[in-house]
């Protein structure tokens, strides 16, 4: 066990140690309407629910579900953007003991159709929006039911045979579904999707106790020191995609301990989001350096109340230093801007700044029953490495995912006694903060989403005219991060970037598609011809001075 010099820092009101109950997620919102009835607790385009109100949605629609066939350990996808029905459904779910399936709406049909089959979905709650997706791909998996969630702009759209509209699918209860029993350190609720260096997703199991633990964690760290404030207007707004393991744990689920009304927006929209904070000012703001640059570059953004917000919290990626300085000034005098650090496999949040003494540029020290420590390999093994010294970030805390879905051997490799390497090599000061310097994996991040070079590549490698190709993160002012892919051609032949952005179009999600593409005569490898991504990366940063 390390030595944990980063607890001197904690707020004196913080519990290091706090005991956490074992409870379901549907214990979660029980107790939540419990305390907060007839709160608001989500408000969709001026149309609001109670606490108790989306406790009766997700319990008829539970019923439902079960009517169908639906049973413990089944497994749903929402694929869907922000919405109430996103809310309904995952409570749903959980209740009769079905694991989500989280299901990112900009999946192209490649992408959806390997996720439905890893999990063998069979049924879906999806937007409209990707419905005639879903169909085009749905006979090649082993989907079966489609409750379709229904938007202003495809209000004319027929569905077929027995797929079915959201509302239309209420009607249709008879009877509460039974109790079932739940196991919550055992009871996979969610499989949330991430990347790897193989470019195959992995589904991350995480049980109903780690999103309970993670839940109680961030409230124990952040929201304590506010839960006796009197006059306190609990307001959030809900940007950051439900879909995504930070949106959901940290803002979404997190709510419902803390009991906030949660204002939703399917996405980020910078106007929308400036004429909220003036409307009704939230008391947090979760966001990623690419949403807080944009507020930072709105007209007149001084006008519109951020000083009024108490806290504002940013994952993601680090916000830049010059960036946070700016920022600093349209905050209140009180407020605090804190960078924090987590992962799929951690639920989310494993680090976070101490309100009482942020450090900028680090990404804080590790939550309450969280232990981090910087290890580096040797022929002995593992072996911490010296204060200051880089090496890969381990976590151990009850966040800490179950595993990955049907890949024991992947699971063995991420998970060794009991400490979760998350493949981030980073730094511990002498004070116990953690600073993110690179990547052990070669994962990108842009806006806030995680991309894997190797899927890129796989698909670029389709293109008959291409020889050889690299794919990295190169520096972005406003994305944090963006893709750009080095390709070698096959002699004598030939094909266009606008081609090569074309075909990846119609293969990935938007955000993985390379912003940029550079042809090479040869691409640099080493003595026995491994492709050096490495030496490109260190091109690319020294053109931006990034060092």
């Amino acid at each position: 066990m390390t030595n944990k010099r980063w607890l001197r820092f904690y707020p004196k009101e913080v519990n290091p140690n706090i005991e956490i109950e074992k409870r379901s997620l549907t214990d979660l919102l029980s107790d939540a309407v419990k305390q907060f009835r007839n709160d608001i607790s989500l408000e969709y385009y001026e149309k609001q629910w109670s606490y108790q109100e989306v406790q009766e949605q997700s319990e008829k629609l539970s019923a439902c579900l079960y009517q169908q066939g639906f049973r413990k350990g089944d497994r749903l996808s929402l694929m869907m953007p922000n919405c109430p029905q996103y809310i309904f459904s995952f409570f749903a779910v959980v209740r009769i003991g079905g694991i989500i399936v989280q299901t990112n709406p900009m999946y192209v049909e490649r992408e959806l159709e390997y996720q439905l089959n890893d999990t063998n979905s069979e049924f879906m709650i999806c937007s409209d929006s990707v419905y005639e997706r879903v169909k085009r791909i749905q006979e090649k998996t082993t989907l079966k039911k489609i409750i379709v969630v229904p938007t202003a702009e495809y209000r004319n759209l027929t569905l077929v045979a027995d797929d079915v509209w959201f509302d239309d699918f209420l009607e249709t209860y008879k009877s509460d579904a039974p109790k079932i029993e739940i196991a919550p350190s055992e009871d996979i609720a969610v499989l949330q999707y991430t990347g790897g260096t193989t470019g195959v997703s992995k589904g991350v199991m995480l049980t109903h106790q780690n999103f309970i633990n993670q839940v109680e964690q961030i409230n124990e760290f952040l929201f304590k020191r506010f839960e006796r404030v009197e006059n306190l207007d609990r307001v959030v707004i809900s940007f950051l995609p439900f879909f995504h393991i930070f949106g959901l744990a940290n803002v979404t689920l997190t709510g419902f301990r803390f009991g906030y009304k949660q204002i939703i927006l399917p996405r980020f929209d910078v106007e929308t989001v400036l004429n909220l904070i003036k409307k009704d000012p939230p008391l947090f703001f979760f966001g990623v350096p690419t949403m807080y640059n944009a507020l930072m570059n709105a007209p007149q953004v001084e006008t519109y109340g951020i000083d009024k917000i108490k806290a504002f919290f940013c994952g993601g990626s680090p916000m830049p230093l010059e960036k946070y300085q700016k920022f600093k000034q349209l905050m209140g005098e009180d407020a605090v801007l804190a960078d924090g650090y987590g992962l799929s496999e951690a639920t989310s949040g494993t680090t976070n700044q101490p309100y009482s003494r942020v450090k900028i540029g680090s990404v804080g020290v590790p939550l309450p029953r969280t232990d981090a420590k910087i290890v580096v390999e040797t022929d002995k093994g593992f072996e911490e490495a010296p204060t200051g010294s880089k090496g890969e970030l381990i976590i151990k805390g009850p966040q800490v995912m179950k595993g990955y879905w049907n890949k024991p051997e992947e699971t063995n490799a991420a998970l060794r006694n009991g400490w979760l390497h998350t493949g981030d090599i980073a730094y511990m000061d002498e004070e116990g903060y953690l600073y993110i310097v690179d990547r052990k994996k070669d994962m990108i991040i842009a806006s806030g989403y995680n991309i894997y070079p190797r899927e890129i590549e796989e698909v670029i490698y389709q293109i008959s005219a291409v020889r050889e190709v690299v794919v990295i993160g190169i520096p972005d002012e406003y994305r944090g991060e963006t893709v750009k892919a080095y390709i070698a051609l096959k002699e004598y032949q030939a094909v266009s970037k606008n081609e090569i952005i074309a075909f990846c179009r119609k293969n990935l999600a938007t955000y993985k598609v390379p912003k940029q593409i550079e042809f090479r005569e040869e691409l640099p490898k080493s003595s026995v011809g491994k492709l050096l991504k490495r030496e490109l990366r260190n091109q690319e940063w020294n053109k931006h001075q990034i060092k």
